[in-house]
């Protein structure tokens, strides 16, 4: 089967591999499938922290990986902090920093996370709400890469296409639009702009990695 990712809108996004089925921030889910063995969430903003949407995708055995706000909020769950790294059993997950340099939004000491997850022999980075930063500049062998390009309270699409430029994924894929901030147009813009194999996802839809 090999591994897919599904975009669920907004910030939201399924990955299924052999079986076992990631959730990143799941928001404004329409069914209850309980069928998730890891929950990550970036931080406890609204559109990304949902303690419903949680419930929706979330077993008896379903282990949270969360900021450490989120996990207080949840009184559950093993905290990530940026740099750390937590083991669970084929699935490794990077916390990566994610903030604003010059924006009060997303401050870089509350220490909020972007994520690399590394499943089967694949390397999928999910940006979090973040501006362009070193710490992105540096990542490497990125398979997939999920980027904001909404603007206001993460990267524009001219900023994420700079980053993509850096990261050089095989594969990248937009949010953070279509809801709250963004439009379409952004979306196109980042892929007129990016440097590598870029999917525009409607919601609901799937790609595969490649």
């Amino acid at each position: 089967m090999g591994t897919t990712l599904q975009w669920l809108g907004h910030a939201s996004f399924k990955i299924c591999h052999e079986g076992m089925v990631i959730y990143i921030d799941p928001w404004k889910l329409k069914d209850s499938p309980h069928d998730a063995i890891l929950v990550l969430v970036s931080h406890s903003h609204y559109d990304h922290y949902s303690a419903d949407d949680i419930a929706k995708v979330s077993g008896s055995d379903t282990k949270l990986i969360a900021s450490a706000d989120v996990v207080a909020k949840e009184t559950a769950g093993e905290a990530i902090l940026p740099g750390l790294t937590i083991e669970l059993g084929i699935i490794r997950i990077i916390g990566v920093p994610a903030y604003n340099p010059e924006k009060d939004f997303h401050p870089k000491a509350n220490n909020w996370v972007g994520f690399v997850i590394e499943v089967g022999s694949k390397r999928i980075y999910y940006a979090g709400d973040t501006d362009l930063t070193e710490e992105i500049k540096a990542l490497t062998d990125i398979d997939l890469a999920l980027m904001p390009v909404g603007g206001t309270y993460t990267m524009n699409a001219a900023k994420a296409a700079e980053a993509v430029k850096h990261i050089k994924p095989k594969q990248v894929v937009p949010y953070h639009w279509g809801d709250i901030v963004g439009s379409v147009s952004d979306a196109e813009q980042f892929a007129s702009m990016a440097e590598c194999d870029t999917k525009i996802l409607m919601p609901g839809e799937t790609v595969g990695l490649e």
